[in-house]
């Protein structure tokens, strides 16, 4: 198979994650379980086969350096796993927009004498088959402006933050009508808060127990978490999550769920506090309280793994528009929203070409 040319928007912890999975995994074989991956071998595709071809950023430490240098460039906070050769791909200044919050910027130089770049002639020049969005939460306008300079760039997308991009009509229509594929919105982590507190909802509903009201509150360290510090660049965060859960409930139910503290010392962990109230046979009340803790951004890195191969696959597929059933099993505010059973399914359908989306 051809190798997957991927530019990278925003190169901060899961950025990091992300191109040191690629060097950590490169030699998985395909006829052994391998930990951190659901799938080695993705419709012909192998780990290995993405390629890291542009990257931008508005960092003036970022901008300039060599991909590799740059995802350990501070304030990421990420683990290292894995060392990464110089990737001969220098970071490019990308457009500020909306992208930077007020808790961000004392700790985010922008540096004014480094000139943006013109982001679609870019992705053109270095032959871009994927635009993956790493922006920041609430980059309302950015996320727009990458989106398109993907369609004027002739790029599959995917939207790893929760701006309502492929799962909106009005954009799912413009990329369905450049016949370019798109995958998202929100990246569900590989085993995070969300993907835990949807199959315990499913599970309490499928085993007859009535679920009453449920909360989820997630502290972080990193930048993510800082951001996000800023109440009004939450708005699509909650809708997101809360929707992820919600829709495994087939009644309304009361739900408080998304970030409730940054604690700088925890750097890349965060840790999820779920609780559900219920009632069982004879109308008994039960309760679930659970404590997760998890390094944040590797966590999602596996999964935007398979997302960059399934746009690739539908790609190579002519295949324009949403990826319905890759969206509802790898993100968390896709265009519908299946069971995870159900989409994990319809993933398997794609690969094997028996679904188109």
């Amino acid at each position: 198979m051809s190798k997957i040319n991927v530019a990278i928007v925003g190169v901060g912890n899961c950025a990091s994650s992300l191109v040191q999975g690629i060097e950590y995994y490169k030699d998985a074989r395909e006829d052994e379980f391998v930990p951190g991956l659901m799938h080695v071998n993705f419709g012909g595709y192998h780990i290995k086969d993405v390629k890291f071809v542009a990257a931008f950023d508005i960092d003036a430490n970022k901008v300039g350096k060599d991909i590799s240098e740059a995802i350990f460039t501070p304030p990421n906070c990420t683990k290292k796993f894995s060392d990464v050769p110089k990737i001969g791909v220098e970071v490019m200044k990308g457009e500020v927009r909306d992208g930077l919050g007020k808790y961000l910027k004392p700790v985010i130089p922008v540096d004014p004498t480094q000139k943006s770049v013109n982001v679609a002639k870019a992705l053109e020049d270095v032959g871009a088959d994927i635009l993956v969005s790493y922006l920041p939460v609430g980059s309302y306008e950015a996320t727009r402006f990458y989106a398109e300079q993907a369609i004027k760039a002739g790029c599959g997308y995917i939207n790893c933050i929760p701006e309502f991009i492929v799962s909106g009509k009005e954009w799912g229509k413009k990329f369905a009508e450049a016949g370019l594929p798109c995958a998202g919105d929100d990246i569900k982590s590989q085993v995070g808060a969300t993907i835990l507190h949807r199959t315990l909802a499913r599970l309490l509903i499928d085993r007859g127990v009535k679920l009453e009201e449920s909360y989820q509150l997630n502290i972080g360290g990193n930048t993510d978490f800082l951001n996000m510090v800023e109440e009004d660049r939450l708005t699509s965060k909650r809708i997101s999550k809360t929707e992820a859960v919600s829709s495994q409930v087939p009644y309304e139910v009361p739900l408080r769920i998304g970030p409730s503290d940054y604690v700088s010392f925890l750097n890349d962990n965060k840790v999820c506090y779920i609780f559900m109230r219920g009632r069982k046979f004879g109308d008994i009340p039960q309760t679930i309280d659970l404590k997760l803790s998890v390094e944040d951004s590797p966590n999602s890195a596996g999964v935007v793994i398979d997302a960059i191969r399934s746009v690739k696959l539908a790609l190579d597929r002519k295949v324009g528009g949403p990826l319905i059933g890759v969206s509802s099993y790898f993100f968390k505010h896709p265009p519908v929203q299946f069971t995870d059973v159900e989409a994990r399914q319809a993933v398997e359908d794609f690969i094997a070409g028996r679904r188109e989306r």
